[in-house]
């Protein structure tokens, strides 16, 4: 009980400690010095009375949806004395695995550079020369320069095409993804915990996918119970709005109650009720309610000083980002339309040096370059790219989803930044995480392994292990593999639990729904040629079978 109690209070004194350097902290102080002058406001009762004209004003609702939203990214509570590390990922084999991924990403970037003698950043003059130096890899030859821009021509043929960036065509035909889903895949085969011998356990011995590291992962009755309002008793979006059922069952009354929801403004309460699924027309409002992005005067400028930082600035990272975008989005039928908004929001994002702060609770960290003749000097060191994230094949997919319920530049991107420091970062680290791919993956397999084990014994043996298909889906958020109703009707489900453990779910249910046609394939290709097209597929459903309908 002690243990709980000192647990609340440091994590109370943390999210405490976090806001005071927020916006609304400024604002809270403001609204508290303007409430002096309120006739009602009594020195005698100052305390009580200033609560009171906050809860009345609506302050403390903003404050407590800012407390909600810092609750659902905070790390699990651990001791006091931990180091820093430990906040990132507890288990030291983890962290060594994402410590020699980064420096396998970094030393493909290097190379590239290196072979196209191109500059990580470009600048006008070359008053100051810096190298480029991260995680112990070797510099690359070209130099990252940071104090200047572009040539002034080149900016204003920016600026002019900021809108129309699609139209462009630049020569990538050099540039090659750093790395793809694939590759990362087969980091994780090759992931082992060196204290644990294959022989201690025969519940793992037995366990005979690709992942072979013993982490905890839940079965049917812990996933019937975590995610309860599934349910076949339950009405959700996805299935009871179908024209099957007359709407005025279900669908009215929830909107009536989601629209109850918006206006109380309450992060939790709308967190609550996504997870039986958003009706469209209050999907934007309400994902933004529960990730508490509002659009603030401050938050617009900030996006167009993100905008003059790309415009005058040009990084490496740029033309990755050009690639994929042309390699994914704008082959896809759903989201060529919003190639403009992909580059806008992901050219934004890799300058946004605020994206740094959810590296406290990644395992990743964030690649170093230092001012050149100043190598190891910490002093010295600036990130690279300024986010620290370096964007790979597929990323761009991330976003393009959010582009059918936002259509102005800033919430757009607000609203993104916050899935990926909440979620999608943990979709492309290595860490222990419940969320974290590594056990998503495992939670697949086990899934299948135990639930459909026929299924999962014959694929084995033609050689096409389940997880070698369904990775590129989870690690996507399996956004360009489904109709885009269906694909928010999931992340629907995800912002409402705050957990990704649905895509593995999902992804066992699509092997499922499937099995019969799988029992007939002999090879790899085959069975990847059952599953090449998702795009029919109804996702409720598919969920409330495997999970309610499944005998355990």
């Amino acid at each position: 009980m002690l243990q709980e109690e000192s647990d609340l209070s440091l994590i109370i004194a943390q999210i405490v400690q976090k806001l005071k350097g927020s916006n609304l902290y400024a604002q809270l102080e403001r609204q508290a010095w303007a409430s002096l002058q309120r006739p009602e406001i009594k020195l005698e009762s100052l305390k009580e009375d200033i609560k009171e004209f906050f809860k009345i004003s609506g302050w403390e609702k903003k404050l407590q949806n800012a407390v909600y939203s810092e609750l659902s990214v905070f790390p699990l509570p651990s001791h006091p004395a931990a180091p820093p590390e430990h906040l990132k990922e507890p288990l030291v084999y983890m962290r060594k695995a994402q410590g020699s991924w980064e420096k396998r990403i970094l030393k493909s970037l290097n190379s590239m550079c290196t072979e196209l003698s191109i500059p990580l950043a470009r600048k006008e003059d070359d008053a100051t020369d810096s190298q480029s130096h991260s995680l112990g890899q070797p510099p690359c030859d070209a130099f990252l320069r940071l104090l200047d821009g572009r040539p002034v021509g080149e900016q204003k043929e920016l600026l002019n095409k900021w809108n129309e960036m699609g139209t462009d065509e630049p020569d990538l035909s050099l540039f090659r993804p750093v790395y793809a889903p694939k590759d990362f895949l087969e980091v994780l085969i090759n992931l082992r915990n060196p204290n644990y011998e294959n022989g201690d356990s025969l519940s793992f011995r037995t366990h005979l996918g690709l992942i072979q590291v013993p982490l905890k992962v839940k079965d049917i009755p812990e996933l019937k119970e975590f995610f309860v309002e599934l349910g076949l008793t339950t009405g959700q979006l996805g299935i009871d709005d179908s024209t099957q059922v007359p709407p005025e069952l279900f669908e009215n009354e929830h909107v009536r109650i989601g629209q109850k929801v918006l206006t109380e403004q309450d992060s939790a309460a709308a967190q609550q009720y996504v997870r039986q699924g958003s009706p469209t027309a209050l999907r934007a409002e309400l994902w933004a309610l529960i990730l508490n992005i509002s659009s603030h005067p401050e938050d617009i400028l900030y996006y167009e000083q993100l905008k003059t930082n790309v415009i005058q600035h040009d990084l490496l990272v740029d033309s990755l980002i050009y690639k994929d975008v042309k390699l994914t989005a704008s082959n896809d039928d759903y989201y060529f339309v919003f190639e403009d908004y992909l580059y806008q929001v992901l050219l934004c994002f890799s300058r946004d040096t605020s994206v740094l702060s959810h590296f406290a609770y990644n395992s990743a960290s964030p690649p170093k370059s230092y001012i050149r003749g100043k190598l190891g000097l910490e002093e010295y060191a600036v990130f690279y790219p300024p986010n620290g994230v370096i964007p790979f094949h597929g990323f761009s997919m991330y976003v393009a989803p959010l582009c059918f319920l936002y259509h102005e530049p800033s919430k757009l991107y607000q609203i993104f930044r916050e899935m990926y420091v909440r979620f999608f970062f943990r979709l492309h680290s290595i860490s222990s995480h419940p969320s974290g791919i590594v056990s998503l993956c495992l939670l697949f397999e086990t899934l299948l392994q135990t639930y459909l084990p026929q299924l999962f014994y014959h694929l084995r043996e033609i050689g096409a292990q389940p997880l070698r298909i369904s990775f590129k889906w989870m690690v996507r958020a399996f956004s360009g593999y489904l109709a885009t109703d269906q694909l928010l009707l999931l992340w629907d489900r995800i912002l409402g639990y705050n957990s990704l453990e649905i895509l593995a779910v999902l992804a066992a249910a699509v092997f499922a729904f499937r099995a019969v046609n799988l029992m007939e394939v002999t090879s790899l290709a085959a069975a990847e040629a059952v599953l090449a097209d998702l795009s029919t597929l109804k996702v409720m459903p598919l969920l409330q079978i495997f999970l309610f309908a499944t005998v355990t």
